[in-house]
């Protein structure tokens, strides 16, 4: 996790003055990693850096401050009712738009004091700029150094009915996850949508398919068995990481008939799943939506070894 600098200017955008909270370092155990942040104003917050007393507190101490930066250090023992038995400094900054637009969009360093960038930050700085590989977030000769963070992966949703809502209410607050969500018009989306959704409206999604990274991933779910069927044609053709298609065994049994007939080897079509989620769970919408994204959580897919298998 890096800092996530859009979800910042959005909150400063419809709330005004906001404090991010972050943890900048750790000794012992602790609720949260470094780097784990919250947003906090006048009258709400976002983000969480490990909850209970602490972030009570933290959260407290963050709209009365009047400085623009503050390190402050804090054990987790009886005193605050809390048993993790380690210790964690917790940087508090200030943020308007102006102090947004002073940011870097790659690395993020800043003194938690007064003072020059020193030895140890410019060459964590050149080093991480010259590899393309962002440095873990850290507080290095009194200076916090944070990746700006960037999805990693990019999830496709078709289709935008009680099933699709789901999913991106559980999907949308993932860090890593860049999700499109398409179906066939704008009617079909709720009037609100998470800011780091994009809403693609296309009477003929399918279409849409060679537009998508080689590399995204895949979850089929519209209204319409033909249409769904069609998407899958089009990403056996297309290729992606991982494609799941709702559905039952019956419907599977159909469809791997009929994207044979379409020209798709056995092995190829495998790489589709279905059913997705966990069946044991229940067909409820938000269940399917739980079991969908326990399944794109896990390191190892089903569908990532079966690709490998057939390369």
């Amino acid at each position: 996790m890096g800092f996530d600098l859009e979800a910042l200017r959005e909150a400063v955008k419809t709330h005004g003055r906001v404090v991010r909270v972050v943890i900048a370092g750790i000794k012992g155990s602790s609720p949260r990693e470094v780097g784990a942040a919250m947003l906090v104003w006048e009258d709400g917050q976002s983000g969480t850096i490990g909850g209970g007393t602490l972030e009570f507190q933290a959260t407290e101490a963050a709209r009365t401050q009047s400085s623009p930066s503050r390190l402050t250090h804090h054990a987790l023992g009886p005193d605050m009712g809390q048993c993790c038995g380690g210790a964690v400094s917790l940087l508090s900054e200030v943020y308007d738009l102006q102090a947004i637009d002073d940011l870097d969009d790659t690395i993020i360093a800043r003194p938690t004091a007064t003072g020059d960038m020193p030895l140890s930050v410019k060459r964590l700085m050149a080093s991480a700029r010259g590899q393309g590989i962002a440095p873990d977030p850290q507080l290095i000769d009194g200076w916090m150094v944070e990746p700006v963070h960037k999805p990693t992966r990019n999830l496709w949703i078709w289709g935008a009915g009680h099933v699709g809502r789901a999913l991106v209410d559980v999907l949308a607050p993932l860090p890593d996850l860049s999700i499109t969500w398409v179906d066939t018009g704008p009617e079909r989306f709720p009037q609100a949508v998470p800011n780091c959704v994009t809403t693609v409206p296309a009477a003929k999604p399918a279409e849409l398919v060679r537009h998508a990274p080689r590399d995204a991933e895949h979850l089929v779910l519209t209204y319409s068995h033909i249409l769904d069927l069609e998407l899958c044609n089009r990403l056996l053709s297309h290729d992606f990481r991982f494609a799941g298609l709702i559905g039952s065994a019956t419907k599977w049994a159909r469809f791997r008939s009929r994207l044979a007939a379409l020209g798709h080897t056995p092995e190829r079509i495998s790489r589709i799943t279905c059913p997705i989620g966990d069946p044991a769970l229940g067909k409820h919408p938000q269940m399917i939506a739980v079991g969908v994204a326990a399944q794109l959580l896990r390191p190892a897919r089903q569908n990532e070894r079966k690709k490998d298998l057939s390369a």
